[in-house]
């Protein structure tokens, strides 16, 4: 089943980089940006991470909280952050749960072979638990300014 805007985002629990355990219902209140990623340490996945780390201050400004989901482990994660000092909590979803759950798992194709992974995409998650809006397939530059515009312009 697709989710819609103003579906009820679908409530997680997974291990972050420090191994501790975060859900979603522990953001209640806030507007939370959850953005699925590929892989720690590729070329895509590291300008989107550091897109985000650069512009948190003004997402953080604006009452917005960041979290980024990838099936990579906790220890990938730690590294990853520590590599590209990124300010902002990674989940470790390596049984891809919650990729599913938001329809960011599925098939792709590479040079005409199909293969499941994961689809870059973004949720806007209003302070009522509400997906308030949905970026799929991401193309990742000029993201972060797109996701920042629509937060203003939720927010009025």
């Amino acid at each position: 089943m697709e989710l819609k805007i103003k579906d009820n985002a679908p409530l997680f629990s997974l291990p972050n980089q420090d191994n501790a355990e975060i859900s979603l219902q522990d953001f209640q209140g806030s507007w939370v940006v959850v953005y699925f990623y590929p892989k720690d340490k590729t070329p895509g996945c590291t300008t989107e991470a550091c897109d985000f780390r650069d512009r948190l201050e003004i997402l953080s400004a604006r009452g917005a909280v960041v979290l980024g989901i990838s099936p990579d482990s906790v220890k990938s994660h730690q590294s990853f952050i520590s590599k590209e000092s990124l300010n902002f909590t990674l989940l470790s979803d390596t049984q891809k749960s919650v990729l599913k759950s938001y329809g960011a798992w599925g098939l792709k194709k590479l040079y005409g072979k199909e293969y499941e992974g994961v689809i870059r995409s973004t949720f806007l998650i209003n302070p009522q638990g509400k997906i308030a809006y949905i970026w799929k397939n991401v193309k990742v530059k000029g993201h972060i300014a797109e996701v920042l515009a629509k937060l203003k312009e939720l927010q009025g």
